[in-house]
């Protein structure tokens, strides 16, 4: 159970902003001999989840917009949704890369994209790259 709730832990970290990965601690329950398709379902769960943090950081910034000390513009914010909104939405399924996830989802927050849509993106691309390490793995 402790091997299951590392692993959980593990992924959702490698899906927040901090720097880590989740692909060893899989290949070592692999091959300890934990069934697959409960690494997939922990792994897959942890890293969407962490991903889903990511989005809510991004909708909490989306408020602090109008601060005069905020980065961007309101027309640079407006481009980028618009660009995100027409090609983006898709793009959540290469959530799982390394660092360029991370901001992807981190954007899906900021643009607003709805949560449903967002997790569903998201866990695919995310169970589709578990998937190729467990294959690998065998």
């Amino acid at each position: 159970m402790l091997e299951l709730i590392s692993l959980f832990t593990s992924s959702f970290i490698a899906a927040t902003l901090l720097p880590m990965g989740s692909e060893v601690a899989l290949y070592v329950l692999l091959q300890r001999g934990f069934d697959p398709l409960l690494l997939l379902a922990v792994a897959t769960m942890g890293n969407t989840a962490g991903s889903a943090v990511n989005w809510l950081l991004g909708k909490y910034l989306q408020k602090l917009k109008d601060r005069r000390w905020f980065y961007f513009n309101q027309q640079q914010i407006e481009r980028a949704q618009h660009y995100f909104q027409k090609y983006g939405q898709y793009s959540l399924l290469l959530a799982w890369l390394p660092v360029v996830g991370d901001l992807l989802t981190l954007a899906a927050g900021i643009f607003q994209v709805r949560f449903v849509p967002f997790v569903l993106l998201v866990g695919t691309g995310k169970i589709l790259r578990y998937l190729v390490v467990i294959y690998l793995a065998n």
